[in-house]
């Protein structure tokens, strides 16, 4: 289990890292970019940033790419913000649990709209 110290700065680290993130990249072009957890080595020298971009492949494919290139100038932002020994190097990954999830919702609710209403007991005199 992480310390009560990791788990603050992992905390820090996806708020900061998602202000950034939406200062530097419009929605229009690299669709809504939103920092789903953050992965921080027990050093504080390596982060594993999970994001999920929701848009169209073009927009997805667009801003994982502006991601991984403006990767050192996110760094850098951050480090301004943040106040700690060690900046993490960050690295992005996509992260696709949230369509996972919405796709696992949409079966269950096919499943519930197919399956037959039950009726309650019948009570006969």
């Amino acid at each position: 289990m992480a310390s009560l110290r990791l788990q603050r700065v992992r905390e820090l680290l996806k708020r900061e890292i998602g202000e950034a993130v939406r200062r530097e990249f419009h929605v229009s072009d690299a669709g809504l970019i939103t920092v789903n957890d953050v992965d921080v080595a027990g050093d504080l020298k390596s982060a594993v940033v999970f994001v999920s971009i929701l848009g169209n492949a073009d927009q997805q494919k667009r801003g994982f790419q502006l991601l991984t290139e403006h990767r050192v100038r996110i760094q850098n932002l951050v480090a301004r913000s943040i106040i700690l020994k060690y900046t993490p190097a960050l690295k992005f990954v996509f992260d696709d649990s949230i369509v996972r999830g919405n796709k696992v919702l949409q079966i269950i609710e096919e499943l519930e709209k197919s399956a037959p209403v039950e009726s309650g007991p019948t009570e006969e005199p």
